[in-house]
């Protein structure tokens, strides 16, 4: 199979992507494809349920009408949705107004808070950072909230409201995901980009896989790729983190990721495709990838482009 047309035979939210990242097509050519997010395929269902208070499903993080007693998380309110388009590649410019309505009608589902201001949830606030930025609001608030959350060991744990003082590496990711997106949209940030350092040494330490106190690993789903990522951790995920921080800072790959690649290198079916291994239980608006155990288009174009960044730079898997 030639997996390049493979990939390309895709919706635009994914086309885009590949053409500019594999396939070495002009801008002329993927900024046009990525221009049909707004009005075919993924996105523009996406866009057609927004409501007119600028939500998803009523509801900041979960739907107004959300069942506590429903098989997994449903990912069909405003923050998951955002974030989806954002990832999709969606011009934010097809959102005007929306961080507006957000502000004014938005609030979270825990404490009442406002919703540009985030909430404790590690994971959702390094969405809503990267979501405001890219939709040009002000979320300086949040930003400074992450500062002051940054555990003793560099990274960040959901669980802090609790009383824990380690680290997660579900939480350090998305954290350093948002801090990431929030310097990309707003430009360089010092102080940002010292505190996501620190926290990239978190997992570089611990070789995106690896517990420190015994070196195993860190859970069952570290080598367990699905795509939507969502707030999941796995090594896949973490090395794209890794891919976007070293070209926006303009840097090669760390050899500490060398493991994590032979991990990605070694999930790849003998015809060049990776396999989508779990499903994320939950209310979806739409399906966006295939079923476990089917070839996944998304997660064969995040794990080629990762192989591809690590050969470029000389690397050897």
């Amino acid at each position: 199979m030639d997996t390049l047309q493979w990939m390309l035979d895709s919706d635009p939210a994914l086309r885009w992507q590949v053409e500019r990242d594999l396939a070495g097509a002009p801008p002329e050519v993927w900024e046009a494809t990525r221009a049909r997010i707004a009005t075919e395929g993924f996105g523009a269902e996406l866009l057609s349920h927004q409501g007119d208070d600028g939500q998803w499903a009523g509801g900041a993080f979960f739907p107004a009408e959300f069942d506590q007693n429903a098989d997994g998380q449903p990912w069909t309110a405003t923050t998951p949705t955002l974030t989806m388009l954002r990832e999709f590649g969606l011009d934010a410019a097809v959102l005007a107004g929306t961080a507006e309505k957000l502000r004014a009608n938005s609030r979270w589902e825990y404490d009442d808070l406002p919703y540009w201001d985030g909430e404790v949830d590690v994971c959702i606030n390094g969405s809503t950072l990267a979501n405001g930025a890219w939709l040009g609001t002000d979320v300086a608030m949040l930003r400074q909230w992450f500062l002051d959350h940054q555990l003793d060991d560099g990274g960040w744990n959901c669980e802090w409201v609790e009383g824990s003082t380690r680290s997660s590496f579900h939480s350090t990711l998305n954290a350093l995901k948002g801090m990431l997106a929030y310097e990309q949209y707003e430009g360089p940030d010092p102080e940002l980009a010292a505190s996501r350092r620190r926290g990239e040494e978190y997992l570089l330490k611990r070789r995106l896989l690896f517990r420190l106190s015994d070196g195993e690993l860190v859970g069952p789903w570290v080598d367990k790729f699905a795509w939507p990522f969502r707030w999941f951790y796995s090594a896949l995920n973490a090395l794209d983190y890794f891919r976007e921080s070293a070209l926006y800072a303009g840097t090669g790959p760390d050899p500490r990721l060398t493991q994590a690649i032979d991990v990605v290198l070694g999930d790849r079916a003998d015809d060049g495709t990776w396999v989508q291994g779990r499903r994320h239980p939950g209310e979806v608006w739409i399906e966006v990838d295939v079923d476990a155990g089917e070839p996944s288009k998304w997660l064969t174009f995040y794990a080629t482009r990762v192989l591809n960044w690590w050969a470029e730079a000389g690397r050897q898997p």
